[in-house]
């Protein structure tokens, strides 16, 4: 049978509650992680530009942060912190992340996180749906589920 909700593909969150056990706190962990790992990439950029990175610090971060979420939700729909928590983002056909998709993602998680009002509905989003569904991900249909052993 064929259901006509557009998250029809995803697991259940009520019969299979696993794939959505602590997903939310994972993904808070996992944020920690990447943001020391793009704070490294940062530092890496700012000797390799003899310091003149400085003079742009804030859009060097966000560029840096943008490629490499882009680049790690692409290659593998998880970035390398939500790999370290064992969760990984899919579509709402239950397919991994392609380039688009990984793009798009992370450009509503940095609008998202570039106002405060908007980052704190969708933290509570995290807390509150039953997928744990952060703004970004109600919008695209994706959620972030415990990877498959």
């Amino acid at each position: 049978m064929f259901s006509d909700s557009p998250l029809s593909h995803l697991p259940d969150p009520v019969t299979q509650r696993g794939f959505y056990d602590s997903v939310a706190i994972k993904r808070g962990l996992a944020w920690v992680v990447d943001s020391i790992i793009v704070a490294l990439l940062v530092l890496v950029a700012l000797v390799f530009t003899a310091f003149l990175g400085a003079f742009v610090f804030f859009a060097l971060w966000m560029v840096i942060s943008f490629a490499y979420r882009v680049i790690t939700l692409a290659s593998g729909s998880a970035t390398w912190g939500m790999r370290l928590m064992a969760i990984e983002f899919r579509d709402w056909r239950g397919q991994r992340f392609d380039l688009p998709q990984a793009f798009l993602h992370t450009l509503g998680y940095m609008v998202s996180v570039s106002m405060a009002p908007l980052q704190l509905i969708s933290i509570v989003c995290m807390i509150a749906t039953e997928r744990g569904q952060g703004l970004t991900d109600l919008l695209l249909g994706t959620t972030a589920l415990n990877r498959r052993a």
